[in-house]
């Protein structure tokens, strides 16, 4: 996995990066009661505002970490935002992203990384 300092992570299944927010931000944030998703088909550019996350301290937009194409969202979080506190690094992902470049996660945090720039 791979960490940036908007506190998401960025996981590589296959040929895609799959996208989600850190524990630490869940626990920032609290309790997650809404989740707007992009739409599939969207291509985005690397700071793009693709998602809002609403909880009951704060809304917060999700950017974009790459150039790429949104190949998947995880509809669950519609009907169940809470998956985003119970279960952040796993159930609780927003979207899948196709890109060009698999080199460009280079510049990511590792987890210790990611754990040395919260603590």
């Amino acid at each position: 996995m791979k960490f940036t300092e908007e506190h998401e992570w960025l996981r590589i299944e296959d040929d895609l990066v799959i996208v989600g927010i850190t524990e630490h931000a869940a626990e920032q944030l609290g309790d997650v009661v809404f989740v707007e998703l992009p739409e599939i088909e969207t291509q985005v550019v690397k700071g793009d505002e693709i998602s809002v996350i609403e909880s009951v301290k704060a809304a917060s937009d999700i950017l974009a970490p790459v150039d790429g194409e949104i190949v998947a969202v995880n509809e669950a979080l519609v009907d169940n935002p809470s998956l985003i506190n119970e279960d952040p690094l796993g159930e609780g992902w927003f979207f899948k992203m196709q890109i060009a470049d698999m080199s460009v996660l280079d510049e990511f945090m590792s987890e210790d990384e990611y754990k040395d720039f919260i603590a």
